[in-house]
């Protein structure tokens, strides 16, 4: 399973250091929250509205917030006090993208989240600029461009992975020849690549499993799913169920020895029984793989709680739903229009459901008896920016008592501590 090697400071119990947070699977530390809201949400605790154009989402450590925006020709990396939104520091790290770089048609901006680890802040620009930076001044460490340095390709609507910390690696998606590359945390330097595979970069932020004594880097291109061996970088591993010809973006969820994934355009979900005879041997068997009016899940990423596994599925006209991990099994559809999609994210015992068109936020049970609901907010208003063909795409973030929902180049903070 995935841990990370904090050599130089450690944040607070409660910390959202990442992507889909601690562990990557989109469960908050552990923590005590409101088991239901007042009318209208809780309590707002601040609003910042500097953070700029682009689809990040917020890493939180020790206090302070992190996350990537653009604006005036410039990708920047800014860090916000959690307390009560003021900005200690925002630092350029690649120039803006532009229409010419990759498809706008349906935002422009970063969008991949920060990852804290110690001292350092690893960031990627939507242009593939991976840079490490002082965490707490901000100041560059080192940069490296996955186009120019790597051979990477910027896929069609942009780097979007976030990069993954595994010991003193940093690990990343350049995609084509290098389609896996890990670089050295400190110096920036290229030190593991994975072997065999020539794919595009997709939008899948790449999770890391063990089985045995094996361990693994897991990752989806539009031909499905590929593992590598850390070490070796040789391929262990393939699955075609969840590519598609289109777009593939959820991160997978790695359970033990099971790996579960979906995606939409009709490429469903599938659930894989890993097993491993030694060093070098890692052999993946379909349990299921499910398509059509199933989890058909766009972006906003499934959680998988008590063997259930929740997210927005565009299946049915598009439905939040629960899913029996084990069997494949629908167990429940809740529909709420005018929303077609929605991020998720879990804390103590429920569900964060953020809609990508009205700006609500449903307080869910998380059971497998069907949506009950236990608080619902919206947003004061929205972002201002032109979205173009987008929505609000940000992931929910919890950490240290607080929810963080973002659009664009507003960030809210809401208190939901017990």
């Amino acid at each position: 399973m995935l841990t990370l090697s904090v050599p130089f400071a450690v944040g607070g119990d409660a910390d959202w250091p990442q992507w889909r947070g601690p562990n990557r699977d989109g469960h908050a530390a552990p923590q005590d929250l409101m088991k239901s809201w007042p009318e209208g949400g809780p309590d707002q605790a601040w609003e910042f509205n500097q953070a700029g154009r682009g689809y990040s989402t917020l890493a939180i450590f020790d206090g302070r917030i992190y996350t990537l925006g653009s604006s005036e020709g410039e990708c920047f990396a800014i860090c916000i006090n959690a307390k009560d939104g003021s900005e200690h520091w925002r630092t350029t790290i690649s120039r803006a993208s532009v229409s010419e770089d990759y498809n706008h048609g349906w935002g422009g901006g970063p969008r991949s989240t920060p990852t804290i680890d110690g001292d350092q802040v690893f960031v990627l620009s939507d242009i593939g600029i991976l840079a490490s930076l002082d965490r707490t001044s901000g100041d560059v460490q080192w940069k490296t461009d996955l186009v120019n340095d790597h051979e990477g390709k910027i896929p069609v609507w942009g780097y979007s992975d976030s990069p993954l910390v595994d010991g003193d690696r940093v690990v990343v998606t350049p995609g084509e020849s290098n389609f896996l590359l890990a670089v050295d945390r400190k110096t920036g330097n290229r030190v593991w690549a994975s072997k065999g595979v020539t794919q595009g970069a997709q939008y899948v932020s790449i999770m890391k499993g063990t089985v045995g004594s094996v361990s693994y880097y897991v990752t989806a291109s539009k031909q499905g799913l590929f593992a590598f061996d850390t070490e070796s970088g040789e391929q262990l591993f393939s699955d075609t169920s969840t590519g598609n010809t289109v777009a593939v973006i959820p991160t997978p969820i790695v359970d033990g020895d099971r790996l579960y994934h979906t995606s939409d355009y009709g490429a469903g979900n599938t659930l894989l029984k890993l097993t491993s005879e030694g060093p070098g041997d890692l052999t993946a068997d379909s349990v299921y793989h499910l398509a059509d009016k199933t989890m058909r899940n766009h972006h906003g990423g499934v959680v998988l709680v008590d063997e259930t596994i929740y997210g927005f599925s565009k299946a049915n006209g598009g439905v939040w739903m629960a899913q029996d991990l084990t069997s494949g099994e629908t167990l429940w559809e809740e529909k709420l229009r005018p929303n077609r999609s929605g991020s998720i994210c879990f804390a103590d015992g429920h569900l964060y459901c953020y809609n990508d068109t009205d700006g609500t936020l449903c307080l869910v049970e998380a059971t497998r008896e069907g949506w009950i609901e236990k608080g619902k907010l919206k947003l004061p208003r929205q972002t201002e920016l032109p979205r173009d063909k987008g929505a609000i795409w940000a992931h929910p973030v919890i950490a240290d008592g607080k929810l963080l929902i973002r659009d664009q180049d507003l960030i809210f903070a809401y208190e939901i501590g017990e």
